[in-house]
Parts: structure tokens; C-alpha cells; sequence
């Protein structure tokens, strides 16, 4: 790891903070902008965490905080430090021609829209990482080990009713296990691809968050999990706030395919997130349903070609605070929503009759996504 005069350091760290399209601004005042929040925003888990399940505020991050890339491209955007063209490359490269370059951790959260936009966190390693660490053992694993331990807290600090409902005050969640990420491992970076697409639960989520987008404001912390007592306690890597985002902002990038860019696709078409997104509103203001085309139904149908046993059908369900597979049809007093996708039905693994944000039996604290698999018979659709 290459050692940096203070000023030097200063500097080149300055211009990345203040060169993406969305501006570095004190956490007072920070309309579509992002700024870095005090760790203890996020409580962790403390030193005796395991006996007591007492969690402590997190303290100061093992990472600097380097930037904040708000971009979308015709196609997913992957392995984006890979590419000598993307901003943050180009500037640690042009800082440090020759020799060792500092370390970065990068968190690009793809989300599932047609634009392919990403939110990409990046944070920076100036002094060495401690042989046998957590960072260590996180960067000699394999993705089974990274997939077990990296942890994500969501909280949503400002932000309408139905997010709030939706999403509740705060998530926490093991990325690995909530949805498909990947891991690219290189001599002075890691970046972490979390394809919020690959998960049919969060991506209807995070399609009615974008709906708003421009009225949110979250933080979110990237760690490590402890899961013995010789990890505790917990220690955040890094975090950020990114506050009432504007899509149209977003920097459009051209992208190498040198491997840089990923040309896969979410595995359902991005029209049933657009169906997801109406259904939400229509659940919110049931008046405008006579507004809306007549492919559009409330009450549970949002289908833009019903031609019978040709669409398969899929249910997601909205409850107070919770979301869930309503295949089963099981939980009393709630308003469902039905989706359709053609030549695929997507239904609950379990036959859950609880909703999807459940406590994990172990661990009170995290919540567990309900895994949805393909099957081949057809589902009624629910009694509304």
C-alpha cells in the first residue's frame, strides 16, 4: 500500500469527491446531492453483542469516503473501475502514475430501470489493511465467504409515506443472500455489483422508491458482518447519504466492452416494474384508476395483453409495513396486487403465511427476502 503526503492526498481526493455530476454538499442543505453521514447514525453490533443483542452507534469508518457516481448506459454497468475511462480510474491514475495506487472499495447498486442507471459509492484504503482482518479475510475469500458477510443498512431519513411504509425506518441485509451480487477483485480496487434486478421482491421496492426518487433522502452503511465474538465489535466500512435524486441528472456513459459493461438483463421484462409501480399508486390513490389506460387494473390485475392461458400470473401484496408473496392468499386484511408476465410464472419457494419482511428465526435483526422460483403449473389469482 502506497504511503501519501497529506496535502497531495487532500487534493486528489478533493477533485473525485467534487467531479460526478452530483454535487458534494453539507448534510443540512443537500437537494439531489450526496454527503457522508456521522457513522453513528447506524448502530452496529457492540462488543458483547452475542449474549446481550446490545448494538452500539457505528463510530468512525475504516474507509475514507472518495466519491459518489449517480450514471446510467445503454447497458448494465459492471466492473465500472475496470474501465481507464470511467472518471475515478482516470483520476487515481493520472494522481498516481507510477508505483502503488490507494486502495478502493466501490458499491454499485444497479437498479432495475430501463436506463440502467447505477448509484456507485466510493471509498478509499490509504494505510495497509492488517493481515487477518475482516477487510483481509473479505478480499482472500471467495464469493460464499463475501456473500455470507457483506452487510448493508438502509435508513430512510426522509421520504413519503408509502416508502416509509413500505421500507420502514430502516433495512438491514446481507447483500449476498438478498440478491445477486458480484465481486471483482483487483491488485487496487474491489467493486461490488449488487443487481437489485435479480430479486423480484427488492426490485419491486426499489421501482416504487424511484417513483420517489426526488423526494428521498436515505443513508446507507456498507460493513462486514461479525458473526463471533472475536470479530466484535462490528466496524462500518463506509457510508453515504445521497438526498432527492434527480433521474435526469444522471451522467450517461459510454461504456468499453472490454469487460466493463455487462450486456445481461433483468429477468423480467422492465414493463412488469412499471405494472409494479402502478399498482402501488393505485393502492395509494384507488380514484385514479379510472384514469389510467384500460391494460391497467386495480384490485389486482395490471395486465397489458390478457390473452388468457398465454400470461402467467404473480402476486405481491402490500400490508402496513410489510411486503410479501400472497400466493397462498393466507394473510388475513390485505389489499393484493396482481402482476403478469408472459411465459413465466413467479410464485413463492414456501408456502409462507407470513409477509416477506419476517424476522429471521436466529437473529432478530435481519430480515429475510422471499426467494421466488419459477413453476410450471398455473396460480389462481386471489379473491381481492
Amino acid at each position: 500500500m502506497a504511503s501519501h503526503d497529506g496535502d497531495e492526498e487532500y487534493d486528489w481526493i478533493k477533485r473525485v469527491k467534487s467531479g460526478g455530476a452530483v454535487p458534494l454538499l453539507e448534510p443540512e442543505n443537500c437537494p439531489n446531492s450526496w454527503v457522508t453521514p456521522s457513522g453513528d447514525k447506524f448502530m452496529v453490533r457492540g462488543t458483547d453483542y452475542f449474549s446481550t443483542k446490545i448494538k452500539i452507534p457505528g463510530g468512525e469508518y475504516l474507509l475514507k469516503p472518495l466519491g459518489f457516481d449517480w450514471i446510467k448506459s445503454t447497458t448494465k454497468i459492471m466492473d465500472i473501475l475496470s474501465n481507464p475511462n470511467s472518471r475515478v480510474r482516470k483520476a487515481i491514475d493520472d494522481a498516481f502514475p507510477n508505483g502503488e495506487k490507494p486502495f478502493v472499495w466501490a458499491f454499485n447498486l444497479q437498479l432495475p430501470t430501463k436506463e440502467n442507471y447505477s448509484a456507485i459509492a466510493y471509498f478509499v484504503l490509504l494505510e495497509p489493511i492488517p493481515e487477518g482482518s475482516l477487510m483481509d479475510k473479505f478480499l482472500k475469500g471467495d464469493d460464499t465467504y463475501r456473500n455470507s458477510r457483506l452487510k448493508l443498512i438502509a435508513n430512510i431519513v426522509k421520504g413519503p409515506w408509502i416508502v416509509r411504509t413500505a421500507v420502514g425506518e430502516q433495512a438491514i441485509c446481507i447483500l449476498g443472500r438478498a440478491i445477486s451480487c458480484k465481486f471483482h477483485v483487483r491488485e487496487n480496487y474491489v467493486e461490488v455489483d449488487a443487481d437489485i434486478g435479480a430479486s423480484m421482491v427488492a426490485s419491486a421496492i426499489v421501482h416504487l422508491c424511484f417513483g420517489y426518487i426526488t423526494t428521498l433522502t436515505v443513508d446507507l452503511a456498507f460493513l462486514i458482518e461479525s458473526q463471533n465474538d472475536s470479530e466484535l465489535p462490528e466496524r462500518i466500512l463506509g457510508g453515504i447519504r445521497f438526498s432527492e435524486l434527480n433521474p435526469a441528472s444522471a451522467v450517461a456513459v459510454e461504456l468499453s466492452t472490454d469487460g466493463s459493461a455487462g450486456s445481461s438483463q433483468s429477468s423480467l421484462p422492465t414493463r412488469l416494474w412499471r405494472s409494479i409501480g402502478q399498482g402501488f399508486s393505485h393502492l395509494i390513490h384507488p380514484g385514479a384508476q379510472e384514469e389510467t389506460s384500460s391494460t391497467s387494473h386495480v384490485n389486482g390485475i395490471a395486465n397489458e395483453n390478457d390473452n388468457g392461458d398465454d400470461i402467467k400470473k404473480c402476486v405481491l401484496s402490500l400490508d402496513g409495513c410489510r411486503i410479501g408473496c400472497a400466493s397462498c392468499g393466507r394473510i388475513p386484511g390485505m389489499e393484493k396486487l396482481s402482476l403478469y408476465a408472459e411465459g413465466e410464472k413467479y410464485s413463492c419457494v414456501e408456502d409462507l403465511s407470513t409477509p416477506r419482511l419476517s424476522p429471521v428465526k436466529n437473529d432478530l435483526e435481519e430480515l429475510q427476502f422471499c426467494r421466488f422460483d419459477v413453476r410450471s403449473q398455473p396460480v389462481e389469482s386471489p379473491t381481492v
